[in-house]
């Protein structure tokens, strides 16, 4: 009966991650009714978009991208920013300067990391979330990170389905009585992730579904305009994989690699 020993700790990893998930998407449908509201009177800005797509230091990188793009900092290839214009033109900006430090040159990874850790950024992330348009922080791991646990369960759930079937098996209980046993609880988890998938994809892990449904709005916008504000806001909403300019990708990119 060695397979029951391996059902048990099935049924209680997929119970765990489906009821985690449920509360997730619970806190998630809570923070949208406040959020409703204010997702149909007002329009996010560039800021706000980058920290519902990828949080503070999505928030960091476009303030880079957007110094840069306006030659107010030099960002270089061997991943070093320069000053170029010392006055911030908002809290942001200001940011990134007092991060770079009174000699004006430092390396992108610190700065990206002090822009990000920033009270301007907190600030933000407070704003957004008393709008109901981002999870709270604290709140729990959102429906993105339940959802990678349940996946991560199935593939338990399957794993020792399969090593229960590779034991010995008394001769009055059936193979495929065993494998049924552990059906059930994958089952569980698949039906998790189908609803999940229904009810609330795409995943985040900073907007709330209020929020999501902005940066939805924001991104078809962008989509359609060729203006500065379109390039800033693709940048906001995927990150540093719509920056166009080699030279910025390349010093982005040794920021990645070193930072």
């Amino acid at each position: 009966m060695f397979w029951l020993l391996l059902l048990l700790p099935a049924w209680a990893v997929a119970g765990t991650a489906c009821a985690r998930l449920c509360l997730a998407a619970a806190r998630a449908a809570a923070v949208d009714t406040g959020g409703a509201t204010a997702a149909r009177e007002r329009e996010l800005t560039l800021y706000e978009a980058a920290f519902l797509s990828g949080g503070p230091r999505r928030v960091a990188d476009l303030t880079l991208v957007s110094m840069a793009r306006r030659r107010r900092l030099l960002l270089a290839h061997t991943g070093w920013a320069t000053v170029v214009d010392p006055h911030g033109r908002d809290a942001m900006e200001r940011s990134v300067i007092r991060a770079i430090g009174p000699e004006g040159q430092s390396r992108i990874a610190p700065v990206r990391a002090a822009t990000a850790a920033a009270d301007a950024v907190r600030g933000l992330a407070d704003r957004l979330v008393e709008a109901g348009l981002a999870v709270p922080d604290g709140a729990g791991n959102g429906v993105a990170d339940e959802v990678r646990r349940v996946r991560l369960a199935a593939a338990a759930v399957s794993a020792l389905g399969a090593a229960a079937l590779a034991l010995p098996v008394p001769a009055d209980v059936p193979r495929h009585l065993v494998a049924l046993w552990f059906a059930l609880p994958l089952a569980l988890t698949l039906g998790c992730l189908v609803l999940a998938r229904i009810e609330a994809h795409p995943y985040s892990r900073w907007a709330s579904p209020a929020g999501q449904r902005l940066l939805h709005a924001l991104a078809r916008r962008a989509d359609g305009a060729g203006d500065d504000r379109a390039y800033l806001a693709a940048v906001a909403v995927r990150g540093i994989r719509a920056v166009g300019e080699p030279e910025l990708r390349a010093a982005l990119a040794h920021r990645e690699r070193h930072g």
